[in-house]
């Protein structure tokens, strides 16, 4: 079975309605229908999160945050292992900590597909199947 992995950028760009909404509706509605999973790490999330804060406050935010936990949206803690792997996706790629999670997470499986608004990924496309939201 395909599982999607969603980084921050690509559920922004939902919550948002901009370039790319319609093709992470269809990933969540993918998951609803058991067709596909659909997962993010945990520290996406709390991006995620952060900007929600941010943006909407704190009762807002809660409300955001529980709509996307409503569609079945697994959240994948940030294992020990999983860390160090990111650690060095970090180092050895240049990617931010919080996005080699997203990365690590992606390649698990040839089945995992990073989904992303974020074209700072290009450079890491040879390590896992990643498919592009459209520019803004």
């Amino acid at each position: 079975m395909i599982v999607f992995v969603l980084d921050s950028s690509a559920v922004i760009r939902f919550i948002d309605h901009e370039a790319g909404a319609e093709r992470v509706k269809a990933v969540i509605q993918m998951g609803s229908r058991g067709s596909a999973e659909v997962q993010i790490s945990a520290l996406q999330w709390g991006e995620i999160a952060g900007v929600m804060r941010k943006r909407l406050g704190t009762l807002e935010q809660a409300r955001v945050l529980q709509r996307l936990l409503d569609v079945d949206l697994q959240i994948v803690p940030a294992s020990a292992e999983r860390a160090v792997r990111a650690a060095e996706l970090r180092i050895d790629r240049k990617l931010p900590y919080a996005d080699a999670f997203a990365l690590d997470l992606a390649m698990d499986s040839p089945d995992h597909v990073l989904v992303t608004a974020d074209y700072d990924f290009k450079t890491v496309a040879d390590l896992a199947r990643i498919e592009f939201l459209p520019a803004k």
